[in-house]
């Protein structure tokens, strides 16, 4: 089954959703091949593609916003729309830079109400995106997709369906129908997190099951996703022939309930692995056994400054790819929190950096690892920080960029040849 409505790609000249002036730092870049950055929204229904629904949850953006960086300053210039009514909050890409993939984050597609997940050629010399096809996702509002290390399989967390799948890719990077799908079930933890900071009413997803993040380990033999509604972290053992999954000896690992846990991100050493509660504020530090797929938990720490009191939902976590420094996102503190990460992986906080926006969503760094780019949802737009590799301190460089309700942002450089 594939979902043609007519999408289209908007170049920016066109589109004065992303015209914007040219601002200080914009210079071009000498030589070098380019860099893109795809930035993930959400959107509005379309009048040709869902005409009379309101997606979950509405938004500003436009689609898939397409702009090229420029790697000496940081700055983005616009370059155009992909067109899309269906909330493409979540972007992936593959290791060639060939092809994209998007997380349709609504539940309005079929008689079932299910989401959809899409699939792009990029055009290297453009940054151009043409899609391929898209298929149902395996559960309803997918907010999350990675690729597993072969290539040939996209990953999909179903947020409002509760469910995780596993989608085939073919060789022309077209997917098909899932060869997998799994349904969350347990015990639905509290509406008030053991963690949260005095005076919180950070109440989000703890009323049924809600898969968040899915991640192939390094090594793609195993799968890991967090269900935010559950309060567990759940590690299944992956068939990359058939693509399927089956529960790894360990599991479950449990959070402190209510604490809702989002996000995760891996050490470079593969060894130590950091998750992000949304409700209870919280970074966790697991041990990681590569052979058995084991978490075993050794610290936790607030995400937020001390002495906090009131509501914060988190959002991202990464890791630097010097692996000493970890990022953690604060919504309503609206906050990056930096952490240094000692011989043994714990975290000792250093700062918070203000995100200049409100709801930081998430954020990424460039290639290079010398900037960062903050999604702030609420304020309709992408503020960029340099990154200091040696301090982990962020500082801004008085860069915005407006996109309506961004979700994520991603970097590609297409190989050519």
């Amino acid at each position: 089954m594939h979902f043609n409505s007519r999408r289209r790609f908007v170049g920016s000249s066109a589109c004065l959703a992303i015209s914007a002036p040219m601002v200080p730092g914009m210079t071009q870049d000498p030589g070098g091949s380019k860099l893109f950055a795809y930035v993930g929204t959400f959107s509005s229904p379309l009048k040709d593609v869902l005409p009379t629904q309101v997606d979950l949850p509405p938004g500003n953006g436009r689609g898939i916003h397409l702009f090229e960086v420029y790697r000496q300053t940081g700055a983005l210039s616009p370059v155009g729309v992909f067109e899309m009514g269906t909330s493409p909050s979540c972007l992936a890409a593959n290791a060639a830079g060939t092809r994209l993939y998007s997380a349709n984050e609504t539940d309005h597609v079929g008689p079932d109400k299910h989401g959809t997940v899409s699939a792009f050629s990029i055009d290297p010399e453009t940054g151009k995106l043409d899609i391929l096809n898209t298929v149902p996702s395996g559960g309803a509002g997918p907010t999350f997709v990675s690729l597993h290390p072969s290539g040939r399989h996209l990953l999909v967390a179903n947020y409002f369906g509760g469910s995780i799948a596993v989608v085939p890719i073919d060789k022309e990077g077209r997917l098909g129908q899932p060869s997998d799908v799994k349904n969350d079930a347990g015990k639905v933890g509290p509406t008030r997190a053991t963690n949260a900071p005095p005076g919180s009413f950070a109440i989000s997803g703890h009323d049924r099951t809600h898969a968040h993040q899915i991640l192939p380990d390094p090594s793609g033999k195993f799968v890991i996703h967090v269900d935010l509604g559950l309060d567990t972290i759940f590690v299944w053992k992956f068939d990359a022939a058939n693509g399927k999954l089956e529960p790894a000896s360990a599991h479950r690992v449990s959070l402190p309930p209510g604490d809702g846990p989002r996000h995760f991100h891996f050490h470079p050493n593969g060894k130590w692995f950091y998750s992000i509660q949304e409700e209870g504020s919280t970074i966790a530090l697991f041990d990681y056994e590569a052979e058995s797929g084991r978490l075993t938990h050794r610290q936790t720490v607030s995400s937020l400054p001390k002495g906090y009191a009131g509501s914060n939902f988190c959002s991202e976590i990464l890791v630097s790819d010097n692996g000493k420094f970890v990022y953690a996102g604060n919504r309503l503190h609206d906050s990056i929190g930096v952490f240094s990460v000692g011989p043994a992986g714990t975290l000792t906080h250093l700062a918070d950096e203000w995100t200049r926006g409100n709801y930081p969503r998430s954020f990424a760094f460039d290639p290079s690892g010398g900037y960062l780019y903050c999604c702030n949802q609420r304020a309709d737009h992408v503020a960029i920080f340099k990154a200091d590799k040696a301090t982990g301190l962020l500082s801004f460089t008085g860069l915005f960029v407006p996109v309506g309700n961004p979700s994520m942002i991603l970097f590609v450089e297409p190989r050519r040849g």
